[in-house]
């Protein structure tokens, strides 16, 4: 299980714009950097993380070898009912995460 950290306020007024903070830890791992053995590490990456509101997709975001080990992201939602938002970040070598937090819409 990774370790995640996923900041919503505790509840938003109904047509409120509002801020996710997301990240997970992972070690993001290029592919092209070596070891102390001097052989190539293997690629482990995050590949995908998506956000869902209420089973709608509204945030989806692709990651490259380039991204930060335990990638940090940052997005605006609106809030239009209480509900749950579900996180799933999917990565190299079968890595798959889920992280629900309920929201408040009032």
């Amino acid at each position: 299980m990774a370790l995640t950290l996923i900041k919503i306020p505790p509840s938003v007024k109904r047509g409120e714009v509002f801020q996710v903070f997301a990240t997970i830890g992972h070690p993001m791992e290029t592919g092209f950097r070596p070891g102390a053995d001097g052989k190539t590490l293997p690629r482990n990456i995050i590949t995908r993380l998506q956000c869902r509101y209420n089973n709608a997709l509204v945030f989806d975001a692709e990651m490259f070898p380039a991204t930060a080990a335990n990638p940090y992201v940052l997005f605006h939602l609106i809030g239009t009912e209480s509900g749950s938002l579900r996180f799933s970040w999917e990565g190299d070598n079968g890595f798959a995460h889920h992280q629900d937090v309920a929201l408040q819409v009032g």
